[in-house]
């Protein structure tokens, strides 16, 4: 990654997070704030960086693997709240949390290639 891509994505990335957090400041429903914390930032600016660095397949290919980090978030958002209310524990609420979105984003990824690789072996 060059330095210009870095830029790119920090600029994207920084202006996503900037606005959802001000329109959580300035909106009078509260839900808006959670609501905009999932704002799929990273993801988005994922595919249009491969997307202009490497073209619409390879950029394809993020967005088919952002699918499993999207439910893997899911995930980690619903261990966050539970943990958090049982402990009270922001931080090891997060980390359980972050530990929940990888191996259920993993497990999800290894089931479909499986599921995949046996409907192939069965045409």
């Amino acid at each position: 990654m060059n330095k210009k891509d870095l830029f790119i994505r920090f600029l994207l990335g920084g202006t996503a997070v900037s606005l959802s957090y001000l329109i959580t400041i300035i909106s009078p429903w509260k839900i808006l704030a959670g609501i905009f914390a999932a704002f799929p930032a990273v993801m988005l600016t994922a595919v249009i960086m491969v997307g202009i660095a490497a073209g619409t397949k390879k950029a394809t290919n993020i967005a088919k693997g952002s699918v499993y980090g999207m439910i893997g978030g899911m995930v980690c958002v619903t261990t966050v709240l539970l943990v958090l209310e049982a402990s009270n524990n922001w931080i090891f609420s997060i980390v359980i949390g972050l530990i929940a979105w990888l191996g259920s984003s993993i497990a999800i990824s290894s089931l479909k290639e499986r599921a995949l690789n046996k409907a192939i072996r069965h045409i």
